[in-house]
């Protein structure tokens, strides 16, 4: 039987087997680090088609709770989400406290942070990142790309584009560890200091490199996000491309009800 019927709708039995899936993780009867059962072994404990199941897997895995291994199956995953708080993640009092954005945030979470820092040297600004940073299309700027881990998994890849003339006195900016603070730190060190951070986001599939270096399904879902961090006096300093793990993180954003 395909469908089932209950409140006088008929829901299909692919989201039933899914709901119950779900709700075993959810309360523990499957738990952090369980294999969910095969295929076959579902087929038989709900006498449906195997196509039925992969419908249903589909949809579990969808809720963010599972990752698929390749040739394993699914893994109920270990952590819940990181939480993104734009109205305090950026916060000057981290950064005074010696916390860049993400360890602040991992920290909130309870999870354990890892940097890894794959490139730091001068690029040649895109016409996007020129324009963001106020600067001719090719003009030299420094590049400083990160692996970022939770709790032993890549979940964040960014890059961070810097003016060569705000860059090139701050030596720190170019050390793999700039110092307690991050980068934020060391440019308001040095009299930039941050009026606003601006993002913007899209939601997408990864593509096959995306993938690899974060350890992802082909095709699973990713977030990528722009950032321009802008000084009092109205300069764009930093632009900040991040692609994240969509099922590792949370958004959650404050915004004034004020003219």
């Amino acid at each position: 039987m395909g469908t089932a019927v209950g409140g006088g709708r008929a829901v299909p039995r692919y989201v039933q087997i899914a709901d119950e899936i779900v709700q075993q993780i959810r309360v523990g009867v499957l738990k952090p680090g369980d294999m969910v059962p095969s295929e076959s072994e579902l087929v038989d404990r709900y006498g449906v088609s195997g196509g039925t199941i992969r419908k249903a897997m589909v949809e579990v895995r969808a809720s963010g709770l599972v990752e698929t291994r390749h040739g394993k199956g699914s893994l109920v995953k270990a952590r819940p989400p990181v939480r993104h708080r734009s109205s305090d993640r950026f916060r000057r009092s981290h950064r005074k406290g010696g916390k860049a954005a993400y360890l602040a945030e991992s920290e909130q979470a309870g999870a354990t942070a890892k940097v890894s820092v794959l490139f730091i040297g001068p690029t040649d600004a895109s016409d996007d990142v020129a324009e963001r940073l106020g600067v001719d299309p090719g003009a030299k700027v420094l590049a400083r790309r990160r692996l970022y881990f939770r709790n032993g998994t890549p979940v964040e890849t960014a890059t961070s584009y810097l003016p060569w003339d705000v860059v090139k006195d701050i030596p720190e900016l170019f050390s793999e560890n700039p110092g307690p603070g991050g980068i934020y730190a060391r440019l308001e060190d040095d009299g930039h200091v941050f009026a606003e951070f601006v993002e913007t986001l899209q939601a997408r599939p990864a593509s096959k490199a995306e993938s690899s270096e974060l350890a992802l399904s082909p095709g699973s879902p990713v977030v990528h996000l722009i950032r321009d961090a802008v000084t009092e006096e109205g300069r764009v300093v930093e632009v900040c491309d991040t692609l994240m793990a969509a099922d590792q993180f949370v958004f959650s954003y404050r915004i004034p009800a004020t003219d």
